[in-house]
């Protein structure tokens, strides 16, 4: 004969079973997470005041477009060549004090850079730049994609994408405080490293340890994993990359102001900073995919307006537009990342992203430089608009396969 107490003794035992096997979601831990924006963020500023200073003074020196985006260049190939050592120099000096020693490097080479002044000696300078500064930012977002609980990703790095974007806008903007010539535009930049190192040191105790779980995997290896999401960095990289380093020549072959040309940098990275958490919270509701295709729209629309409104005052709402779509397409990316990968392949994921990121600044820059040699200002809308256009039918017959 069954108690009256049996029916819920039984209900009980399933709840505690149900409890125990479905995996309760990690709780937000704001302290790591503020600590780890905070420190990208610094970089960012020192990263956005670099590239449009460095291009101004070789703009004055009357170096062709074509040597400016070689320059500009290099360090991205930092980006790419100190790449695949991160994970093996994490293991061996461990991921907060490899951050630290490389933010100190990064400010001692930006000393070299002010004070040589010189285009060659800025090519080998610069390459170290990137190589130094690039952990920095592959060690940031791997803790926080690992300590983001899922459901709150894409407002989370929506958020991160904000505030670090408003780190590269604070760059330019203070060059039109302090100006591009002398010392004092580089002493921002030397301070932001070395302040990045010092904010790095505060968090340490509160930064959980690289993720070590799963099998290991190599940056080349990831590349057959997820070709399509690499592409998608490229191309968010080269958007950066050229608008930070080519956009002065563009607006002087214009006839802009530097003025002028370092408030509309100021004005797309603004669209960078304040449009991502929109971005990302489309993300959680539509999905990482569909999103990325809008934000990849968004980049072409400005592609084809910009010859039309450069010299009206709608090219201040299409910049700032503009900017949130090119920048929203890498915030797709990582949500992704951390959608499909864990462990050992996330730290090989965010090694790619950044070889990815290096060669959309190596081969953008370049490129558009000389596109804008042989075919005028007309050449860097076009550049961007051939690659915005490619990445939005590789994501759409993507997508048609995987409702196939």
């Amino acid at each position: 004969m069954i108690s009256d107490q049996e029916p819920l003794r039984v209900a009980t035992e399933r709840r505690h079973l149900r409890d125990a096997t479905v995996p309760q979601e990690q709780p937000i831990l704001w302290a790591p997470i503020a600590g780890t924006i905070a420190t990208v963020t610094v970089f960012a500023v020192a990263q956005g005041l670099t590239y449009p200073l460095l291009s101004f003074i070789l703009e004055r020196q009357g170096t062709p477009p074509g040597l400016i985006g070689l320059s500009a260049a290099m360090t991205p190939l930092g980006f790419i060549l100190s790449a695949p050592l991160i994970p093996a120099l994490v293991r061996r000096f461990g991921a907060a004090w490899l951050a630290v020693l490389c933010s100190l490097f990064a400010a001692l080479t930006l000393i070299a850079i002010a004070w040589t002044q010189d285009l060659w000696a800025w090519m080998p300078l610069r390459f170290l730049l990137g190589f130094f500064a690039n952990p920095l930012s592959v060690i940031s977002e791997t803790w926080l994609i690992t300590i983001t609980p899922p459901s709150r990703r894409g407002r989370i790095m929506g958020l991160y994408s904000s505030v670090v974007s408003g780190g590269f806008a604070i760059g330019p903007l203070s060059l039109g405080l302090v100006g591009t010539v002398g010392w004092s535009p580089f002493l921002i930049g030397i301070v932001a490293f070395l302040f990045c190192g010092m904010i790095l040191l505060t968090v340490v105790p509160r930064l959980p340890d690289m993720p070590q779980d799963g099998e290991a995997t190599s940056v080349g290896g990831f590349l057959a994993l997820a070709p399509l999401l690499l592409f998608a960095v490229f191309t968010a990289a080269a958007f950066e990359q050229i608008l930070l380093s080519m956009f002065a020549t563009y607006g002087a072959t214009r006839g802009s102001a530097e003025e002028r040309i370092a408030s509309l940098i100021t004005c797309f990275i603004t669209g960078n900073a304040l449009l991502q958490i929109f971005l990302g919270r489309l993300a959680e509701q539509t999905g990482s995919m569909r999103a990325m295709l809008f934000c990849v729209l968004v980049s072409l629309a400005g592609c084809l307006l910009l010859p039309w409104v450069f010299t009206s005052w709608l090219v201040w709402p299409l910049v700032f537009v503009w900017g949130g779509g090119s920048f929203g397409i890498y915030t797709m990316s990582l949500i992704q990342l951390g959608e499909r990968f864990t462990g050992q392949a996330l730290i090989a994921g965010n090694a790619a992203f950044a070889v990815a990121w290096g060669l959309g600044g190596i081969v953008g820059s370049p490129a558009t430089g000389l596109a804008m040699q042989w075919l005028g200002h007309r050449g860097l809308p076009m550049a961007l608009g051939f690659l915005s256009c490619a990445l939005a039918l590789f994501l759409l017959a993507k997508m048609r396969r995987t409702r196939s």
